[in-house]
């Protein structure tokens, strides 16, 4: 991230899951890896980080590509305003790598964030943004929501924050709040609980899956371990899509 004299200092960013195979060169990693940053240290305390690129060789490793996160831009922002040199290497993530279903990344519209719901906190504004990209005959990605190091309410007045179990929304969880609120919206005629969509896991993995269904059939599809994303294709699509999409129709 940070470019400076004297030796390398590693730090690694987390906001997602980085799969073992992806941890290139392990021992030359783990020889210089330094400390693990979750997002709210990324977030809150990236100075301490920021003051030592002044004199250091600083790398913040992430995952996806760096310029995904507005928490890496904000961070590019703070290391300007401290005369911090930065470069960044771009990298893959899966607003490119999701075109391995056979959708074409120029026919998508914009991506949406499906949230966890809980019992007093259901929002169905992404469903919106999804019916507009559908009627303009454009995909959508829906990225899923991922839940790390999240604090109990019960500890957010307390000095000491204790931490939920890491949740990663799977692509069945996310099918069943769309079907949700497709049956309270009746008067919605586009998307319905027949609508294809296509689940993906593990994108870029040697065990990456992906399979298209309905909705409805998506509610009970188990595609293993995270990392999930859900695309709701556009309802026309070219000749090459159909049949690209057609090997994971099973």
């Amino acid at each position: 991230m940070a470019r400076n004299r004297k030796t390398a200092e590693k730090k690694e960013g987390l906001e997602s899951v980085i799969p073992a195979q992806y941890i290139v060169c392990r021992q030359f990693t783990l020889a210089k890896f330094r400390a693990l940053y979750y997002r709210e240290l990324c977030e809150s305390g990236i100075d301490h980080v920021l003051e030592t690129a002044k004199h250091k060789n600083v790398a913040l490793l992430v995952v996806g590509d760096p310029l995904g996160a507005t928490t890496h831009t904000d961070m590019l922002l703070r290391a300007r305003q401290l005369n911090v040199q930065t470069q960044v290497v771009h990298n893959a993530s899966i607003m490119n790598a999701v075109s391995c279903c056979g959708l074409q990344l120029y026919n998508f519209g914009e991506t949406v964030s499906i949230p966890y719901w809980t019992p007093t906190w259901r929002p169905q504004s992404f469903f919106e943004k999804i019916l507009e990209n559908y009627k303009r005959n454009l995909h959508t990605l829906c990225l899923l929501d991922i839940k790390v190091r999240e604090p109990t309410e019960e500890s957010l007045t307390k000095k000491k924050r204790q931490y939920m179990d890491p949740r990663f929304m799977s692509v069945k969880e996310a099918a069943s709040q769309l079907v949700n609120i497709i049956e309270l919206q009746n008067h919605n005629e586009y998307i319905t609980k027949e609508t294809k969509a296509v689940g993906l896991a593990r994108v870029g993995t040697a065990d990456q899956q992906i399979v298209v269904k309905s909705l409805h059939e998506m509610q009970h599809v188990d595609l293993g371990p995270p990392l999930h994303s859900l695309v709701i294709p556009a309802p026309n699509l070219h000749p090459i899509e159909i049949d690209f999409l057609a090997q994971f129709e099973f």
